[in-house]
């Protein structure tokens, strides 16, 4: 059975169909999304561009990286591990943080 079982209809005149287009299509969400996000009291956030896409895993690779070099100078001894500890959190908090707001809606104010 259909979680959402109740139908709703309405009407747009020429215009406002164009920029609920414009807007979903901006949002890469289906119609029904688009509007439950309104409904719900957020914002849709535009698709981001296809670069995000490629930073975040440049990012992602940076950290894998990094996770590398510090097994590798866990084992020598060799590395201040609280200071690389420190900088590979503040890499994932960066990478959380970017996704956070290219990705989230926001709250309607």
């Amino acid at each position: 059975m259909l979680k959402r079982n109740i139908k709703v209809t309405f009407r747009l005149d020429k215009s406002e169909n164009e920029n609920f287009k414009k807007y979903v299509k901006k949002s890469g969400l289906s119609q029904e999304a688009y509007l439950r996000h309104l409904i719900n009291g957020l914002i849709p956030t535009d698709v981001p561009p296809p670069d995000y896409y490629t930073m975040i895993r440049e990012l992602h690779a940076i950290g894998t990286n990094l996770n590398q070099i510090a097994r590798k100078a866990h084992v020598l001894n060799v590395m201040d591990t609280m200071r690389y500890d420190t900088a590979v959190d503040m890499l994932n908090k960066a990478i959380v943080d970017i996704t956070n707001a290219v990705m989230l809606p926001r709250k309607i104010k």
